[in-house]
């Protein structure tokens, strides 16, 4: 006798669908409104330039944008506020007079300085009186002028002096590196670089050190180079050469002088030699 099929039939069909409603359930996700973002152009700002902090996704039903200097939004760190509905901007404690806002909620600095470096707030009412908060992030670095090597010692002796060369003055987010005579530095055991590599020991100098060194400064906005720096160094050789100069001068001086005495000396040898003679 065959077992009844109309029962198996009835526990099938509910079992598929409910693994379909599972399935859908798991790899559908309602859509989501894109998230309010900031975004600093450009992105590392050299001191003096002008950088916005352009404001994305910002809902199109707002009722107003304020900007705030730090990460948290605070009434005494207000830099500036825009009403939408009446196109009115108030100005906060922190306004330096260098910063504008701009309709669409992105805030311009210019003439930026190292000063302005931090963290910026951003945050937009919307017309149901609902708030999103953004914070976005400015680094300026400093245009670095040309850096002047400077030395410890200018005129060392060989095989006796170490000389340490610098590169200019300390700044901070920079990167330093050394050339000799318009090549990279050789490997050398007499050749240290300091951690940063701003300082360059040259270790019991010799003639071949004399170079001329250069040195680079770099950071993220700006590269520099400085003018070539020679080292005088003095070896044993000139200070032989020094000393025969001198003796042969005292030689030609007591010749000057020991001459005119042999000359009279002849002569009145030879006045005594007559006058014995007669």
């Amino acid at each position: 006798m065959e077992p009844p099929s109309g029962p198996a039939s009835r526990r099938h069909v509910p079992w598929s669908r409910l693994l379909l409603a599972v399935s859908l359930l798991t790899f559908w996700t309602p859509p989501t409104t894109a998230q309010l973002t900031i975004e600093t152009v450009p992105p590392l700002a050299a001191e003096g330039s002008d950088v916005f902090l352009v404001a994305h996704n910002v809902t199109k039903i707002s009722l107003g944008y304020a900007w705030h200097r730090g990460e948290r939004v605070e009434n005494i760190k207000l830099i500036a506020s825009y009403r939408v509905d009446n196109d009115a901007t108030i100005y906060g404690p922190v306004y330096s007079g260098r910063e504008a806002l701009y309709p669409n909620g992105t805030l311009l600095i210019q003439s930026v300085t190292q000063k302005d470096t931090g963290s910026y707030t951003l945050l937009v009412t919307k017309k149901d009186l609902q708030t999103e908060i953004q914070t976005g992030h400015l680094h300026v670095y400093p245009v670095l002028p040309s850096p002047v090597i400077t030395s410890n010692n200018s005129n060392p002796w060989e095989h006796e002096d170490t000389v340490v060369l610098t590169c200019g003055a300390e700044t901070q987010n920079t990167s330093y590196m050394w050339w000799i005579n318009s090549q990279s530095l050789p490997k050398s055991t007499r050749l240290e670089l300091s951690k940063d590599k701003r300082t360059l020991t040259v270790v019991a100098v010799t003639r071949n050190d004399t170079g001329p060194y250069v040195c680079e400064a770099r950071n993220p906005v700006s590269v520099s180079r400085s003018d070539p720096f020679t080292l005088d160094v003095l070896w044993q050789e000139n200070s032989r050469a020094l000393g025969v100069g001198a003796i042969t001068g005292i030689v030609i001086g007591v010749l000057l002088v020991l001459t005119p005495l042999a000359v009279l000396g002849y002569f009145i040898f030879l006045h005594s030699s007559c006058l014995t003679w007669y």
